[in-house]
């Protein structure tokens, strides 16, 4: 049954036994990648040598690459669901931030 704001395709069906499932080890991976593109991201915010940086980089992006098929098979299997935005919030947000780009020193490349 979903809510009228969830976002969710019909979810496969797993065995609810205490033994991990398909969905639980997927789950269990994708909160590791998760975990792991955040912590890239400060090694890349951090790395000086551009050697290290490149080599960095590549695997930042293979790790962002997997978590984001793990999440696409989850969100396909009805195992990730997601909240549909209110249009009004939506606006609101973008109106409160479009000021705030007011408020920056330099709007972007000299004309």
């Amino acid at each position: 049954m979903n809510e009228p704001n969830k976002i969710q395709n019909p979810e496969s069906a797993v065995p609810k036994t205490p033994e991990m499932n398909d969905r639980d080890f997927i789950n269990d991976i994708l909160s590791y990648e998760k975990y792991m593109t955040d912590s890239y991201s400060v090694a890349l915010n951090e790395a000086s040598h551009e050697a290290l940086y490149q080599d960095l980089l590549a695997v930042f992006n293979e790790t962002q690459n997997m978590q984001r098929e793990l999440y696409n098979m989850m969100f396909k299997k009805g195992w990730y669901a997601l909240e549909a935005a209110d249009s009004q919030k939506m606006q609101q947000t973008y109106q409160q931030f479009s000021n705030y780009m007011n408020q920056f020193p330099h709007q972007g490349p000299a004309q």
